[in-house]
């Protein structure tokens, strides 16, 4: 047997390569599809099954192009009316060599969500290994929300019977595969495991201890971010996302220029301090190690894209840009920001401050924090204000005319926010090292 887990860094996604007597199968596979293609030629397999456990809703599934390479089928739940690919229930089971794969539906997370379960018949009509995708993470459990909140009680309900009378019951030794790791937005605390056991969660995960009630009430009460993005993620995973990777093409200044006069979106994926020294008016900051988590909740899908690298090339972004379904790539510019400047263009800059420095300010300032809801209820710095940085350009009209100081964990975030506030008028400074080093300076916080 050959299992290769295939991570997409940034988004937590996790896709499988799963292959035995020459034939192969990938389960939830990303859009940039070269990694299959690749692991099939050095194992000298052919992948004849590709399985979507639901529909994505935090990545452009890519299905649709690996099919474009391969003689094989598409299979999905049968809940959902996609637009390609053959549905499954209960019950169905496919080959692959020794290896019998068998459909579990699963519901709760989405109403066709599946789980695929793998024996080794060669060895055991036992179970050996589930691909649950968003159904049970390490930790955790797969959100309920994308119904509604009056849906909740109902697909609570339906991901608690899922748990517990397909999963738990395929035994403690069988290794559970799902969809997502630690820093998903698919689920609120998924723990930093590759894959775990079907023993060890219902031994560690909390919320299989859990009872149907209180599980049902927990997941009422779950507060999620769900970034804009998705609903495109919804739509191309229905119907299927066209069949193209585009490419990113280095631009020299007068051409990016002319782009940015056209309406382009500029994109500066370098770092803070590197962004806050100089930039481009009017472009957004996301750092390039975060851009896969935060670039969808700031690019919208009409205009074109244009990208300030670091230095490390734009290879990862472009990546990341396909994943998230951003196919009007306009390209990079050449030379990086210091093109930019050499040309004798203008530029702005960001103010940054240190924890020591907002600890002696005076006057009046609106301080900011950009932090997820449940760390701020954790702990923040007294006097400050919250909105999400993902929620940030919806809410701009909630920040006075004030001179604006903001902060986040790290600082990473905070210099996001600044790069949207800056578009829109206000006098940013960011405070490095965010409330990390606020704690570690030993300043008091306000803990809730």
């Amino acid at each position: 047997m050959i299992f290769e887990i295939i991570r997409s860094e940034g988004l937590s996604h996790n896709s499988y390569f799963l292959a035995s007597g020459g034939e192969a199968a990938v389960v939830d596979p990303r859009r940039d599809v070269d990694v299959y293609l690749e692991l099939a030629e050095k194992n000298s397999v052919n992948i004849r099954y590709i399985f979507e456990t639901h529909r994505n809703e935090d990545y452009t599934i890519g299905s649709v192009e690996l099919a474009r390479y391969v003689d094989a089928e598409i299979l999905h739940g049968a809940h959902l009316d996609f637009e390609y690919g053959t549905a499954v229930v209960e019950g169905d089971t496919f080959r692959l060599g020794n290896l019998e794969l068998e459909v579990l539906e699963t519901p709760g997370h989405t109403y066709e969500s599946i789980s695929v379960a793998v024996r080794d018949t060669t060895v055991s009509d036992e179970c050996l290994m589930v691909f649950t995708g968003d159904v049970l993470f390490a930790g955790e459990t797969g959100r309920v929300d994308f119904f509604g909140p009056e849906k909740i009680p109902e697909t609570a309900g339906l991901l608690y019977d899922s748990i517990h009378e397909k999963i738990i019951p395929l035994g403690d030794h069988v290794v559970v595969c799902p969809a997502h790791g630690a820093g998903s937005v698919c689920g609120a605390d998924i723990r930093d495991m590759d894959t775990t056991t079907v023993g060890y969660e219902r031994l560690t995960n909390p919320y299989l201890q859990m009872g149907r009630d209180e599980f049902t009430e927990h997941k009422i009460s779950e507060r999620l971010y769900t970034p804009p993005y998705f609903r495109r993620m919804e739509e191309n995973n229905l119907r299927g996302a066209p069949v193209e990777n585009p490419n990113l093409e280095a631009l020299p200044v007068p051409e990016f220029r002319e782009l940015l006069a056209e309406s382009a979106q500029v994109v500066d994926v370098r770092n803070p301090t590197s962004f806050s020294s100089g930039h481009i008016p009017g472009s957004l900051n996301i750092w390039q190690d975060g851009f896969a988590a935060f670039a969808g909740y700031f690019l919208n899908y009409d205009d074109p894209v244009l990208v300030v690298d670091d230095g490390r090339g734009v290879e990862s972004v472009r990546r990341s840009l396909i994943r998230l379904g951003y196919d009007n790539m306009a390209g990079y510019l050449a030379g990086g920001f210091p093109s930019w400047y050499m040309a004798g263009l203008e530029f702005n800059a960001i103010r940054s401050m240190s924890v020591h420095e907002l600890r002696e300010l005076e006057g009046d300032i609106f301080l900011l924090d950009v932090r997820k809801i449940t760390d701020r209820e954790r702990f923040h710095i007294e006097g400050s204000e919250h909105i999400w940085v993902g929620d940030l350009p919806d809410n701009v009209d909630m920040i006075p005319e004030k001179d604006v100081v903001i902060y986040c964990d790290s600082g990473y975030k905070s210099t996001i926010a600044a790069s949207i506030l800056e578009s829109h008028g206000f006098s940013t400074t960011t405070v490095l090292g965010g409330i990390g080093a606020w704690l570690r300076a030993g300043y008091p916080v306000v803990e809730v």
